[in-house]
C-alpha cells in the first residue's frame, strides 16, 4: 500500500509558498470473499457492500460445485483450490487495485482453502470465521466424500501439529495480519480446531482473535451475523488505517530529510 506525496506551491501576493500535498494511491486496496461449504456467494454480498465503504475493491464469486451449478458430488478440494487461485489473479489483475493490499475473507471451508492459498498467493491480511480443517489424504477425491470418513469428528478434537497439516503449514508460515472469529456454540467445527490454527500462526505479524457468544456454525440470526460483520469490518479499518498511515508516515519524514538537506545547502552556500 502506498501514499502519493506531491511537492506544491502555492501562490500568494506574488510570491509561492512551497508545501506537501499527500493523497491515498490510485490502487485500492482488494478484499475476496470466500464462502463456505454448500454456500454461495450470496453469504458474501451484504458484508462485501459494507466493506467497499471502507474504499476497497471488493470481489463475492461462487466455487465450482456452489451456487447455480451443483457438481457438489465431484467436485474435490484441489479444484476448489483453483478456483480460489484464480479468483485472487483476477482481483489481482485489476487496475485499481493494489496487489500488495489484498485481503481474504473465509468462512468454514472458505476458510480452510484461505489458509492454503496464503501459501500460493500474497495476501496481507487474512481473515477466518469458523475456519474448517480436513484431513490431507484423498486431496483429489469429492470433497463430499470427506465426510464419510467416520474419525472426522474425531480427529477435528485433536491437537495437530502444523508439520502434520497442509493447511496449517500455510498458517505457520504465514507472515501477515490475521483475525480468527469463533462460534461459541459451533456444532460443526469443535473449539480445538481453533486452537490448532491458532498455535499455527506462530509468524503471524498480528493475530486477533473474536469469540462469538450463543453463536452457532451458520451465525443464523441477525445478531450473531451483525457481530462478525462489526468485527470484521473494525479489524480491516484498523489494518487498512495503519498500513495507509504508515505508508504516510515513511513519505513524510523522507519529505522532512529533503527539506532538511535543502535548508543546510542553503545556509551553506
Amino acid at each position: 500500500m502506498d501514499i502519493r506525496l506531491d511537492r506544491v506551491h502555492i501562490g500568494v501576493a506574488g510570491e509561492s509558498m512551497p508545501g506537501a500535498m499527500l493523497m491515498p494511491a490510485r490502487e485500492l486496496p482488494g478484499v475476496l470473499f470466500v464462502h463456505g461449504w454448500g454456500g454461495s456467494q450470496i453469504q458474501d454480498l451484504s458484508r462485501a457492500r459494507d466493506v467497499a465503504g471502507l474504499g476497497c475493491v471488493c470481489v463475492t464469486f461462487d466455487l465450482r460445485g456452489h451456487g447455480t451449478r451443483d457438481i457438489s458430488t465431484t467436485v474435490s478440494r484441489a479444484q476448489n483450490l483453483a478456483d480460489l487461485v484464480a479468483a485472487y489473479d483476477w482481483i489481482a489483475s485489476r487496475p485499481t487495485v493494489d496487489r500488495d493490499a489484498i485481503a481474504v475473507v473465509g468462512i468454514s471451508y472458505g476458510g480452510y482453502l484461505a489458509a492454503l492459498l496464503s501459501a500460493e498467493r500474497a495476501v496481507r491480511w487474512l481473515a477466518l470465521r469458523s475456519p474448517a480443517l480436513y484431513k490431507d489424504a484423498d486431496w483429489d477425491q469429492p470433497k463430499l466424500s470427506l465426510h464419510a470418513d467416520p474419525d472426522l469428528p474425531a480427529w477435528r478434537r485433536r491437537r495437530i501439529a502444523a508439520s502434520d497439516n497442509r493447511a496449517l503449514r500455510a498458517c505457520e508460515a504465514y507472515r501477515g495480519d490475521v483475525l480468527l472469529v469463533e462460534a461459541a456454540r459451533d456444532e460443526i467445527i469443535p473449539h480445538a480446531v481453533i486452537e490448532n490454527y491458532v498455535a499455527a500462526f506462530t509468524h503471524a505479524r498480528s493475530l486477533t482473535a473474536r469469540v462469538v457468544a450463543d453463536a452457532n456454525h451458520a451465525f443464523s440470526s441477525k445478531t450473531m451475523q451483525s457481530e462478525y460483520t462489526g468485527a470484521l469490518i473494525n479489524w480491516l479499518t484498523e489494518m487498512i488505517a495503519g498500513a495507509r498511515a504508515s505508508a504516510a508516515a515513511r513519505k513524510v519524514e523522507r519529505h522532512k530529510r529533503d527539506i532538511a538537506r535543502a535548508e543546510t545547502r542553503r545556509r551553506s552556500s
